[in-house]
């Protein structure tokens, strides 16, 4: 089953607030995660919001067709 982009968006700015809110003092923070309901992050599970930022980074990249992780050619003359 595809996830619409324009839902995993939703998603990675309500993951981006509160990664935002986290970091800024608030102790806890909560992120809805569709259907499945939502998840409570604290500072101790910070990494894992980091990690679920990143792969649905990831999901919009590879549903755009956009290749993930992938760096340009970096030509360089003097």
């Amino acid at each position: 089953m595809a996830i619409n982009v324009e839902i995993l968006k939703t998603r990675l700015a309500e993951a981006e607030e509160a990664y935002h809110k986290l970091m800024i003092g608030e102790k806890e923070v909560s992120v809805s995660v569709g259907s499945f309901g939502s998840t409570t992050y604290n500072q101790a599970s910070r990494t894992a919001l980091e990690s679920y930022i990143s792969s649905l980074k990831a999901q919009i990249a590879a549903a755009k067709g956009s290749p993930i992780g992938r760096r340009r050619i970096l030509k360089v003359s003097f």
